[in-house]
């Protein structure tokens, strides 16, 4: 099945803005971008009517297996309770006595609800099972879902292994990660304070690339701390958070190929400082935007909000913010065939209720994704 989409009034490429513009697709790939009266014939054809188009989000920070929600926890935090990350704990009683139907479920919706607002690619971390049959089962559902599935069985220490966390490190490294490796594509540690250190860390995540799996990191998003630059050492895909950077950090993701992926939904469900984007792209690292939705401190699907939110906190521009959550995005993920509309990348296409891509900071809060196009079928 072929499609083309002509009469586009802004066609946000990635690498370029072009006006005037028109992209044909057959099957599931791009096979041609240019100026609408040269447009090619197609099986099915859509008229921009003048709207801006744009690449399908990638989503490539997302908790998405779980069980119940947090609401109380978020009114405590509006009320002036601290965020610690604690409550994480509560989600895992809940995702450990909920069956895979109600599991699956869940993750279904709330990849609905994101593909609605323009998400054509999103990643599904475990981590709220913290034993080997919850993490094992998580990630065999998200495998159905999304081929991004990252192993996150190292996000808190389990209440059973309190007194013990060198003992769940190693049930992480050993038996956990032997039964998770077949349905992930990635591992992941929370390395923070209260969490797990930069030697467990470091355990964690060589085991893993060990089983073939890549390397991603939440770091430095309670305070300062190892995991920026340990995510470098490490070769990590992506370091996640970056709230609170030194020089040393910054110098140290300048000088690699590692995305800082900011997760401006998380700062504000717990009234924390937003990173300082500017400061990053300035030093000409490679930034990244992602929801981080999750039922405990940022339950949001919606990329266009976290576009928003970016460049109002975080000091983006509107045009680095859209470039962020796509080709960045995708750079998160290694994935370059996503987050660009050009000839052989998977055809994942918005069309915007708006003139131009700038309007999805300039008009927060409104439904703006008119029409999406995953994989080259009209949704």
């Amino acid at each position: 099945m072929s499609l083309v989409i002509t009469d586009i009034g802004e066609l946000f490429t990635g690498d370029e803005i072009r006006t005037g513009a028109a992209v044909a697709i057959d099957g599931d790939r791009i096979v041609w971008v240019g100026d609408t009266a040269g447009a090619p014939a197609a099986d099915q054809r859509i008229d921009a009517g003048g709207a801006a188009v744009l690449p399908g989000f990638v989503d490539s920070h997302a908790h998405l297996m779980f069980a119940g929600d947090r609401a109380a926890e978020f009114g405590a935090r509006m009320a002036g309770a601290a965020y610690t990350g604690g409550g994480i704990r509560t989600t895992v009683a809940a995702t450990r006595s909920a069956s895979d139907d109600d599991l699956r479920d869940n993750a279904r919706r709330l990849i609905g609800e994101a593909l609605r607002q323009g998400t054509t690619t999103i990643e599904i971390k475990s981590g709220y099972g913290l034993n080997v049959a919850d993490e094992a089962r998580s990630l065999r559902i998200a495998a159905t879902l999304t081929p991004e599935t990252t192993f996150l069985g190292a996000h808190v220490v389990p209440a059973e292994y309190r007194d013990r966390p060198d003992d769940y490190v190693s049930l992480v490294c050993g038996p956990m990660l032997d039964a998770v490796a077949p349905y992930a594509k990635w591992v992941d540690v929370f390395c923070e304070r209260g969490a797990f250190d930069a030697d467990q860390t470091r355990a964690i995540i060589t085991a893993g690339q060990a089983r073939g799996l890549g390397a991603r990191l939440h770091g430095n998003q309670l305070g300062p701390g190892p995991g920026v630059r340990l995510a470098v050492e490490l070769g990590a895909a992506s370091v996640d958070h970056c709230t609170h950077l030194d020089d040393a950090d910054v110098d140290a993701l300048a000088s690699s190929e590692t995305v800082a992926t900011l997760l401006p939904g998380a700062e504000f469900s717990t009234r924390s400082p937003y990173p300082d984007g500017r400061r990053l792209l300035d030093a000409g690292i490679t930034v990244a935007l992602a929801t981080d939705c999750n039922p405990g401190s940022s339950y949001t699907s919606s990329m266009p909000f976290c576009i928003a939110l970016a460049v109002r906190e975080m000091h983006l521009t509107p045009t680095e913010a859209v470039a962020a959550a796509t080709a960045g995005a995708a750079a998160a993920l290694r994935r370059p065939d996503l987050g660009r509309i050009t000839p052989g990348a998977r055809a994942d296409l918005i069309v915007l209720d708006a003139p131009s891509h700038l309007h999805l900071a300039y008009r927060p809060g409104v439904p703006l994704v008119r029409t999406v196009v995953h994989n080259g079928v009209l949704q």
